[in-house]
């Protein structure tokens, strides 16, 4: 009983002292970012839970911004690649190459594209064509690649920030729903307020404009994911993330409010990402354990872009922010 309780002390310690550092992030960051706070959560949740993020907003919101300062707050090798339409798969996992060596054999040598980083910024992702969007499947989920035939592992931590215009801008495409399941969170970044725009103003206009400092290296960073994977989580917790993604699903069982208004709802991994968002968003609050209100809280990001209403629902008015709310409200 006494060596439990010593390595429940000894998790407790480490949980409390990775909250302070991850405090010293939180700081570091808003020395650059401002008026985003809720984005640098969400971002570091999405982080520290190993899952991906999809930042969307308008052009101008610091969202490449935040990649690659995120990139260097937390020690963490940082590479950017801008999706255009012409962009091909091989531009971002790379490609074989004939090379010829002094006796004159020839053979084949891989040159590794920009995927091969810890954190890759993908910069206006629904600009470049599908074929090249699905090219990051199999690096999001398995962290490693495949090239003719060979298979080639990912450095570690990997995780992609992309960037995403709203879809209603011309020139875009819309991810395909396997893709967006990749991704742990769908992150709305919004304009900033009138006080964070003032600050702004004059921070990023004169002689000495502010730069973040790095915190963590890439070993400690894998050490909060250890961490965050520690953090237990109560059965009332458990039980309304299971409500709340299951409540979403249309079928013979489902509400006929979301038959009505949802043609198909989240799966399994809407489970996984809102179990271990709230872990990390208890660890960054510096709290043990995490509660209803943190389900509540990462519904709509977990769940936005796992969802589709019907073209009747959305003529009717209805928005899938709408209908998450609906949602939460039942497990409030």
């Amino acid at each position: 009983m006494s060596t439990i309780n010593q390595t429940d002390k000894k998790i407790i310690a480490d949980l409390e002292a990775m909250g302070d550092r991850l405090g010293k992030v939180k700081s570091s960051i808003s020395n650059v970012i401002y008026g985003q706070d809720k984005v640098i959560d969400l971002a570091l949740t999405a982080i520290l839970g190993g899952g991906h993020a999809l930042l969307v907003g308008a052009p101008g919101l610091a969202k490449t911004l935040l990649a690659t300062t995120l990139g260097r707050v937390l020690g963490i090798d940082e590479k950017r690649v801008q999706f255009t339409p012409d962009l091909m798969p091989a531009d971002i996992l790379g490609a074989e190459v004939m090379d010829e060596t002094e006796t004159g054999r020839r053979q084949f040598r891989f040159i590794p594209g920009p995927v091969f980083c810890q954190l890759l910024m993908a910069d206006e992702i629904n600009r470049a064509s599908p074929r090249t969007q699905s090219a990051l499947l199999q690096a999001m989920q398995e962290h490693h690649i495949t090239v003719a035939g060979e298979r080639y592992d990912l450095p570690r931590p990997f995780h992609v920030l992309a960037t995403q215009n709203p879809i209603e801008q011309d020139g875009t495409y819309p991810l395909p729903e396997a893709q967006l399941d990749r991704f742990m969170l769908e992150i709305d970044v919004p304009y900033p307020d009138l006080e964070a725009e003032r600050r702004m103003l004059f921070a990023t206009t004169g002689t000495d404009v502010p730069e973040a400092a790095t915190i963590l290296s890439a070993e400690e960073l894998m050490r909060a994911q250890h961490l965050v994977r520690m953090i237990p989580v109560g059965e009332q917790v458990s039980e309304a993330i299971l409500k709340i993604v299951r409540y979403a699903r249309p079928g013979e069982d489902a509400d006929e409010f979301i038959n009505e208004t949802v043609s198909w709802g989240p799966g399994p991994r809407a489970s996984q990402s809102l179990m271990l968002g709230v872990r990390a968003q208890a660890l960054l609050d510096g709290r043990l354990s995490p509660s209803v209100d943190d389900v509540i809280a990462l519904a709509p990001p977990v769940l936005r872009h796992r969802m589709a209403i019907t073209f009747a629902a959305r003529a009717d008015g209805h928005t899938i922010d709408g209908i998450i709310t609906k949602l939460t409200d039942q497990i409030g």
